[in-house]
């Protein structure tokens, strides 16, 4: 057994040993800028390139239909916002969204709204997947944008990507999705499933953190994020992060051609996961049973604080997490629990495992040894688990 168990995936992952020794050369060997016309700046220029085809062709995308960012923030930041103020230049003012999405998009809609464009939220219900007919009937003739998340970053529900694609090609509105989670996970084609946008984050498969690419489906203008210089065909200023982009194709490449073999082992880690704690008394699965990332546990456990779960977790060496990494600092329940309808009591006590291929079988039994312990532990110190008990004798 390791000093600790790592379930914590859908927050980070460690970059791999292949990774990281393509990534090497490119911080000494071949460190030249890639706008640079000497040798070693055209290596390095060439070497993004190379990593522009491979990144293409895991999405079934056109290699110039690929623009490298710093991460998924940026990308989803960059397509709404670009589509925003392309749109609105025409009168179209109205974007369509879902109530749980990750922050970046909700808090760029939300800034967007401030400046006068009108949001829709989509309910996604106690499945934690939307409906296609209340999306078909939120699009209005000024409606800009849909940006809904591919696979939820907490609950780990897949949405119904190929059907939201072609109500949006029917109704001629651009799609864009956050499929920071889903890439590497499931295989995405973007051309059949009716893909616009794509956003995707190289730390989440693991590439290193501050690198990941939009796709931009060709025809789509996009206004302008950053500006300065002449890189990415002049849309994305900045000097590329050839290391981490490397590192990018190479961890993608290496995630995809393993993808079905590693997802039947860890859908079965997963699988034991939910059967066994399911079992505690007062839990609940959040999110679809199987309609999820094949990694992904979310529970709820009544009468206990997440916290204090977490904390207790982590004095045992499993790392763990009750969100979204980005709010771990918040002690307000998750926006994704409260919109899948959970009470604030419930989503308080919730925790999210999230496993990847490194994890084994052994470890999943250690967490399973010791959650069940941990929370009779905690309910047994709660004056809410007591009141849930008197309320129910």
């Amino acid at each position: 057994m390791n000093k600790y168990i790592y379930a914590d995936n859908a927050a980070t992952t460690q970059v791999s040993e292949r990774v990281l020794k393509a990534m090497l050369p490119y911080y000494k060997e071949r460190f030249g800028n890639p706008s640079s016309i000497y040798s070693i700046g055209q290596e390095a220029k060439d070497a993004v390139e190379s990593a522009r085809q491979i990144v293409a062709s895991y999405l079934n995308a056109d290699m110039d239909e690929i623009y490298f960012t710093s991460g998924g923030s940026e990308s989803d930041n960059w397509a709404i916002k670009g589509i925003a103020y392309q749109m609105g230049k025409k009168g179209k003012k109205h974007i369509i969204t879902t109530k749980f999405e990750h922050h970046a998009v909700l808090h760029t809609v939300e800034a967007l709204e401030k400046e006068g464009f009108e949001i829709t939220y989509l309910d996604v219900h106690e499945d934690g997947i939307i409906r296609l007919d209340e999306l078909e009937n939120a699009i209005r003739k000024d409606t800009a944008l849909v940006t809904i998340i591919y696979a939820n970053n907490e609950i780990g529900t897949i949405q119904p990507i190929e059907e939201i694609g072609k109500i949006c090609r029917e109704k001629g509105v651009i799609f864009h999705t956050d499929a920071v989670q889903a890439v590497s996970n499931v295989p995405i084609d973007v051309k059949s499933q009716n893909i616009d946008l794509l956003s995707l984050s190289g730390h989440k498969f693991h590439a290193p953190k501050g690198v990941g690419a939009l796709y931009i489906k060709r025809g789509i203008t996009l206004e302008k994020l950053i500006h300065g210089g002449a890189q990415e065909r002049k849309q994305r200023a900045g000097t590329e992060n050839v290391a981490g982009i490397v590192g990018l194709s190479v961890a993608l490449k290496e995630a995809c051609d393993n993808m079905e073999e590693r997802n039947k082992r860890v859908v079965a880690m997963r699988d034991k996961l939910i059967d066994n704690l399911l079992k505690i008394d007062k839990s609940r699965l959040n999110g679809h049973r199987t309609k999820r990332l094949p990694g992904n546990v979310n529970m709820s456990f009544r009468g206990i604080e997440g916290e204090s779960l977490l904390l207790m977790l982590g004095a045992k060496g499993i790392c763990a997490s009750s969100g979204s990494a980005c709010t771990s600092g918040s002690l307000d329940p998750s926006h994704v629990l409260l919109a899948i309808g959970l009470p604030h009591e419930t989503a308080h006590g919730s925790l999210r495992l999230t496993i990847g291929g490194d994890n084994t079988e052994e470890e999943i039994d250690y967490i399973l040894k010791e959650i069940p312990s941990i929370i009779e532990n905690l309910r047994r110190m709660s004056p809410l688990w007591e009141k849930i008990i008197k309320e129910e004798n």
